[in-house]
């Protein structure tokens, strides 16, 4: 007796109505949701460095730490999130090369923008460190990460870029292993991570090991691997995680549990769980046509600033300390007048970053893709250009298009 194998996921409908195959040459559809809780994502970071700045005073900063405390684990979030995105995207017969450089195409022309602001502002404002020639360069590289003395050179938020560059040069190989698995394989190798990362943070709180491994990229990686562990469950249309409203309601719950255990990478556990299941909820809602509150256009388009706001708003608040002093403690109407500045301010550069660096450098770095080797174009798909939280066609799409600026 034969038993029959499931085949992978044939994708439903879209919201736009369009039905959708994984096939090699079908075009993957793009997940909006995934962008518009991308935008959430950074912006509990930027509360985070608000209530670090403290701009707020007494009943204030009470409330920015209870909300804005536990914003350092939107990180974890993107590196989950990333994890889940490349593998969706990901091209079947992809050369490892024409990979990588659409993901240098991807990051490295806004990270060089911000690392030239953080630059000048090292050497024109007070109060600001100065690299050196090798920690310059070892930002510059992303790989400043790796040692714990550099990791917040130039633009402090880069250190996550030096993880994500390591998960990117890892992706080729764990690509190789997911298209291995089945259902049980990726089952496996979900929980397998989750299992590391506990393992980790138990270490990092007792000081077990040599530095801390916060931003090391290594221990960070295992976050990474389950985000693409559970895209391949989605992929092969056996994910049975809890709908989008619960998905929401175990991350918001870990969130808030965060205060509870010892700061830094030990807290990654209470919302690791809630996130690995949120974010495959919410590509489900999406490739259903089911409700979800995160592809409302203006989250969708907040979505697709999400990574230039992420990597200059750190700048902004740190040259506001020349204007408003370092931990001013400000009364409530006050500092809400002037976070509301900062962050208008920090959105209106992203916005620049986006239309001015990021979109017009990745046309220019993949105008040749063509060329290379790589499949014709596929039309462009309805869908918001984001920072890693849509997908792309499975064939490589025209350089500078709609569906270019979702590559992963």
């Amino acid at each position: 007796m034969t038993t029959a194998t499931k085949a992978p996921r044939t994708l439903p409908a879209t919201p736009t109505g369009r039905a959708t195959q994984t096939s090699p040459r079908a075009p993957v559809p793009p997940l909006p949701s995934l962008t518009g809780l991308r935008w959430m994502a950074a912006l509990l970071v930027f509360g985070l460095h608000v209530r670090n700045f403290g701009y707020f005073s007494g009943a204030g900063d009470r409330v920015m730490t209870w909300g804005f405390g536990s914003g350092a684990t939107g990180v974890s979030f993107f590196f989950i999130l990333s994890g889940f995105v490349l593998t969706w995207s990901a091209r079947p017969n992809d050369r490892v090369l024409a990979f990588w450089r659409r993901r240098i195409a991807r990051i490295y022309p806004v990270h060089l923008a911000t690392a030239a602001i953080a630059l000048l502002m090292a050497c024109t404002l007070a109060h600001q460190a100065r690299p050196t020639l090798p920690q310059g360069l070892a930002n510059v590289l992303l790989v400043h990460s790796w040692w714990r003395p550099w990791w917040q050179t130039l633009d402090p938020v880069s250190w996550s870029l030096a993880c994500e560059a390591f998960f990117y040069a890892a992706f080729p190989l764990l690509a190789v292993l997911l298209r291995r698995l089945g259902a049980r394989g990726s089952a496996a190798l979900a929980g397998a991570s989750v299992l590391t990362v506990l393992i980790l943070s138990r270490a990092d709180a007792h000081h077990w090991l040599s530095q801390p491994v916060n931003s090391f990229p290594a221990a960070r990686l295992p976050e990474f691997v389950l985000g693409a562990a559970t895209a391949r469950l989605v992929i092969l249309d056996r994910w049975r995680g809890p709908g989008l409203e619960a998905s929401l309601a175990l991350a918001i719950i870990g969130y808030f549990f965060v205060p509870q255990v010892t700061a830094g990478y030990p807290a990654t556990p209470c919302t690791l769980i809630g996130f690995a299941l949120l974010i495959p909820a919410a590509a489900v809602a999406d490739l259903e046509g089911l409700p979800s509150l995160w592809r409302h256009r203006r989250l969708v388009r907040l979505g697709e600033l999400s990574f230039a706001f992420y990597m200059v708003h750190l700048l902004v608040l740190r040259a506001g300390t020349s204007l408003l002093g370092t931990s001013p403690r400000f009364g409530l109407p006050t500092a809400l007048a002037v976070t509301a500045v900062l962050f208008a301010v920090s959105l209106g550069l992203s916005w620049v970053l986006y239309e001015a660096v990021e979109r017009p450098a990745r046309r220019l770095l993949l105008r040749n893709r063509r060329s290379a080797g790589t499949p014709p174009a596929t039309p462009p798909q309805p869908g918001p250009p984001a920072v890693e939280a849509a997908v792309t066609a499975a064939s490589a799409p025209s350089p500078g298009s709609r569906q270019d600026r979702l590559s992963e």
